[in-house]
């Protein structure tokens, strides 16, 4: 009975959260946002250092693993580092929650990344972002974020 009570479970959320995932209706303003957070992520995906470009020069961000909000410079440096040590292979993304305000956004996602290392290892990171973006010349460029990778206990 136990058992057949833990299906039944697993099986009402998968369909609340189905039904949930499917059920949000985007508008054409959220549509453009999110279109804007998956090609800087496919830019990054492919050359790491041109990700940068999207970053607007008031950039201020707070990573889970940062003491401190970090800026554009900083970004740099770390990318500069990073980018060493592997490549993405693929990623997956996963909207949340899109706020739009003319040419202000706010975007809730998950993702999760596979990296190979340098030696071929692969490394599998999941977790959740949080981008604030503002529209310049038609670009959707980031000036906040929060988030990063969640680990089993968060």
């Amino acid at each position: 009975m136990q058992k057949l009570s833990g299906l039944f479970s697993v099986l009402f959320l998968t369909f609340f959260i189905t039904n949930f995932t499917h059920a949000q209706q985007w508008s054409d303003a959220q549509k453009e946002v999110w279109a804007g957070v998956e090609k800087y992520w496919e830019i990054n995906s492919d050359n790491p250092t041109a990700f940068l470009k999207y970053f607007d020069e008031s950039y201020l961000g707070w990573n889970y693993e940062n003491g401190a909000p970090s800026t554009k410079n900083d970004v740099t440096k770390s990318f500069g580092y990073w980018t060493k040590k592997g490549k993405e292979q693929y990623h997956i993304l996963t909207p949340a929650r899109i706020w739009v305000n003319g040419d202000y956004a706010f975007v809730h996602y998950y993702y999760t990344t596979v990296l190979e290392t340098n030696d071929g290892k692969p490394i599998t990171e999941r977790g959740r972002w949080t981008d604030i973006l503002i529209k310049k010349n038609g670009t959707w460029m980031l000036v906040g974020d929060h988030g990063g990778e969640t680990k089993n206990e968060d």
